[in-house]
């Protein structure tokens, strides 16, 4: 499923041609805070290179996202993630300021459930959150996430929500 759209996105595998939207992306501070701080213009190659290996691994992974009109919206996705030594599936998603407060997260949150417990089989799936981050919180919770625990995730204080099949 290299490509697909809700209401006001359009999706597509993460490659290499997303470079330049992902460093600009990652080095936005504000947008960063919750997502372990600013990454340079290196780390993000890196980060690309990590997400396109798991595309070919596991045969899902991150979407570059875009606006009807093609401006670059950000980036989300269905990725396996270590969590206190489990191998866990997370629903992920970022946008660039310009574009938080339309819903858009809340969109492709639920884009995302359906296509990792519909499509692709998952028993479930989470959201990983810094304790903070209080509209990433009720994303999920207007998705039907459960608040299962709190947890350390690379030295941030995080909490768990997971969806069942």
């Amino acid at each position: 499923m290299d490509h697909f759209s809700t209401d006001r996105l359009t999706a597509e595998r993460l490659h290499q041609n997303h470079l330049a939207d992902l460093v600009a992306l990652h080095l936005d501070a504000e947008v960063s805070r919750y997502l372990g701080g600013v990454r340079s213009a290196e780390a993000t190659k890196t980060y690309l290179d990590v997400n396109m290996a798991h595309w070919d691994r596991h045969g899902f992974g991150l979407w570059a996202l875009r606006t009807k009109d093609c401006a670059f919206a950000g980036r989300a996705g269905i990725r396996h993630i270590l969590v206190d030594d489990v191998d866990e599936i997370e629903i992920a998603y970022t946008f660039k300021r310009d574009f938080w407060g339309q819903g858009l997260a809340s969109e492709i949150a639920t884009v995302l459930t359906h296509i990792g417990l519909k499509q692709l089989e998952l028993p479930s799936l989470i959201g990983l959150v810094f304790v903070g981050h209080g509209a990433s919180r009720r994303v999920l919770e207007k998705s039907n996430y459960v608040l299962e625990k709190s947890t350390i995730h690379h030295g941030e204080d995080v909490v768990i929500y997971r969806i069942r099949r």
